[in-house]
């Protein structure tokens, strides 16, 4: 697939993050802040960027300038854990982890084995996502190829970065779930072959979590990322107290949950776990050693009550970490109201968490933490052309709010804080405009 894309030169105010960094103390250094701004992108990537003063000798004459003076521009945001097929069953009530995979997950992600189906849920969860400010993530399909196909069909519509992969699942859930070791690794690497680096969309390989994988599933699992070393690795670790013990019960000749999946080559620079809310120290060492990355997903663990993130130690430990919405047990679809609830989680533990963290995370660590920051994440010269157009006085009351604020960074957090998806004015992919509040 050949991506082509006009000129686009936006005008406005622009924040971004200019590197990845190693601690958050380094992330206030690295802000860039311009109060008039100007993004020039080509071919979908950015062309230039920098002041409207210094912009004048690189402006296209022939092209017309989008201009939004009383708005905030910031890098797309990325979401580093996400369900499509749970959508519509998001505030599902009364479970914790394993109850509700049984009650409401099961049930739900059968019915995607119809494709028509499949392809109605992908493209209401794309606009969401859109709706939302969300321009990459990370997405757990179901155990039906018809599901990938279907989503990164609704992605290549709008020439979005998208991760994706067919769950592999063979056991502890109900048959018509169920693969077996020989068909996931089959589905899984036809689906790579045909999707994985075409346009945009990148390939997961995606065993559901330890529990409904037996040792030979997992082992073909681990021949795929063997045979195919620059595809993803999408799983969940170390959600509930309970999902713990019963991986120590069906794996019992490994030293813990992580080391099941390190055991059959699972590990590594494009591997994300969700949660990780019970890591023990060996496993701390080993995502750092491996250079594994974590999806935070604070509205998920919250509303199962599956415990406290410490997103300190991931600073401490040298673990790159995203945040997930990880829609549907995730309560929102906007990384905004995700931020949010990360900072209570937060302080609940007795830390902080600044406006530029949170900012960081959702933007160029998120793309750190999916192996994608020479591609995504500010607005560095080169890189793709993904990002959102934020109305920070989307309702009354925050208009109130930003009228008192006297920085940008307290700006910010106010936004992070009572904002939602009515503050995504416009979403930009690969330099067009995707989504418009207009």
């Amino acid at each position: 697939m050949t991506l082509a894309t006009p000129i686009t030169v936006i005008r406005g105010r622009f924040l971004d993050i200019q590197k990845t960094v190693s601690q958050a103390t380094e992330i206030a250094d690295q802000v860039r802040y311009i109060e008039d701004g100007i993004l020039i992108t080509e071919q979908g990537k950015i062309r230039w960027f920098g002041t409207w003063d210094a912009a004048q000798d690189h402006l296209p004459t022939d092209v017309e300038i989008q201009h939004y003076p009383d708005q905030l521009i910031i890098p797309g945001m990325i979401d580093t854990h996400i369900h499509f097929p749970q959508t519509e069953m998001v505030g599902a009530y009364g479970e914790q982890l394993l109850s509700w995979l049984n009650t409401y997950t099961f049930p739900t992600e059968i019915q995607f084995k119809d494709q028509a189906y499949a392809e109605e849920i992908a493209k209401f969860f794309v606009q969401e996502l859109l709706k939302n400010g969300t321009t990459t993530a990370l997405v757990f399909c179901t155990v039906h190829p018809e599901s990938v196909n279907a989503l990164f069909e609704a992605a290549e519509q709008y020439q979005m970065r998208l991760i994706a992969g067919k769950v592999m699942m063979d056991r502890h859930a109900p048959e018509a779930l169920c693969d077996t070791a020989e068909s996931a690794y089959d589905d899984s690497k036809a689906l790579i072959e045909k999707w994985h680096g075409q346009g945009r969309t990148l390939y997961a390989i995606t065993p559901r979590f330890a529990p409904t994988s037996t040792p030979e599933q997992l082992e073909k699992a681990g021949q795929l990322k063997a045979e195919y070393p620059d595809v993803y690795v999408h799983t969940h670790l170390s959600e509930n107290k309970d999902e713990i013990a019963w991986v120590k019960d069906l794996f019992p000749a490994q030293k813990g949950y992580l080391d099941v999946y390190h055991h059959y080559g699972l590990t590594g620079q494009r591997s994300v776990f969700a949660h990780c809310v019970h890591l023990e120290d060996a496993e701390w060492k080993c995502m750092h050693e491996t250079n594994s990355a974590i999806a935070f997903c604070p509205t998920s663990n919250l509303f199962l009550g599956s415990g406290l993130f410490p997103l300190k130690k991931t600073w401490e430990q040298q673990v790159k970490v995203g945040l997930g919405t990880d829609i549907g047990a995730g309560t929102s679809f906007s990384l905004l109201q995700t931020v949010n609830e990360a900072y209570k989680v937060q302080q609940l533990q007795g830390d902080k968490l600044s406006a530029f963290e949170s900012l960081y995370h959702a933007t160029l660590g998120g793309a750190k933490a999916l192996d994608l920051d020479d591609k995504l994440g500010n607005f560095n010269i080169g890189k793709e052309a993904d990002f959102v157009v934020l109305n920070l006085q989307a309702t009354a009351l925050q208009q109130l709010r930003q009228s008192r604020s006297k920085s940008i960074d307290d700006s910010l957090f106010a936004l992070f804080t009572i904002g939602d998806d009515r503050n995504i004015e416009a979403t930009y992919i690969y330099g067009q405009k995707a989504y418009s509040a207009n």
